[in-house]
């Protein structure tokens, strides 16, 4: 998958330089178990490899509703088992951020990358998500005027549901990044026995299977036409 990230960093950054505004905003969207995430952060990495180009990265993670406000559902119980499900974000808060993170990214000026010295006013924050506190966290990242590129990374970016679908028209670059159910289901398994959500792989696709994978079929069954499709391999293929 390597050769693949080197080519998507590539396809952006031209693409980011043709742009006729100053930022270039992309979404990487995927089902659970794609990879999404991990091709995000290794686009990030080559597009930074290059001097003259600042990639920051940020997650839909953050917008996790909160434990705190999952406890005063009426269904507090479901709430849990689905969480990370679409209905488990606050997502009125997300499209109001990355609405925000673009009149930014169109009014800020560009700075050299790595010129320092923001100005609070400067800079946009948004929340990320602690895995091990299960919570998102507020001012987690933070973006600066140096950023050409900003990737946002999420399940449900290209999602044509109520909300979620205002995303695709304030970014500038979509990408979904496919990969056949049953890898993504074995991925995911093998991933929640590794952080230690579950003891055995047997309970781990117990856990897919109850949610996981119930999300990926929203996703496959409700997708908004991206503008280029990253064909993932099993992890055994691609190293």
């Amino acid at each position: 998958m390597d050769t693949e990230y080197r080519r998507l960093a590539a396809t952006i950054r031209q693409k980011a330089q043709a742009h006729p505004k100053k930022r270039y905003i992309v979404a990487i969207a995927g089902v659970p178990g794609s990879g999404k995430t991990t091709t995000a952060q290794a686009v990030v990495k080559y597009l930074n490899e290059n001097p003259d180009t600042h990639a920051a990265l940020l997650s839909m993670d953050g917008y996790h509703l909160p434990r705190a406000t999952l406890d005063k559902l009426p269904n507090s119980e479901e709430a849990y088992v689905r969480r990370g499900a679409p209905w488990t974000f606050d997502v009125a808060a997300f499209v109001q951020f990355v609405r925000e993170l673009r009149a930014w990214a169109d009014r800020m000026p560009l700075a050299p990358p790595g010129s320092g010295g923001w100005a609070e006013e400067d800079v946009i924050r948004g929340p990320t998500f602690d895995h091990e506190a299960k919570d998102p966290v507020q001012n987690g990242v933070v973006i600066t005027p140096d950023a050409s590129i900003i990737v946002i990374e999420g399940n449900y970016l290209l999602l044509d549901e109520p909300g979620w679908r205002e995303i695709t028209g304030l970014v500038d670059y979509r990408v979904f990044v496919d990969t056949d159910s049953q890898d993504a289901r074995d991925r995911t398994a093998r991933r929640h026995v590794k952080a230690g959500i579950e003891k055995t792989l047997e309970d781990g696709y117990r856990r897919v299977d109850s949610n996981d994978y119930l999300n990926g079929i929203t996703i496959q069954g409700a997708l908004l036409q991206p503008d280029l499709v990253l064909k993932s391999v099993p992890e055994e293929m691609s190293g």
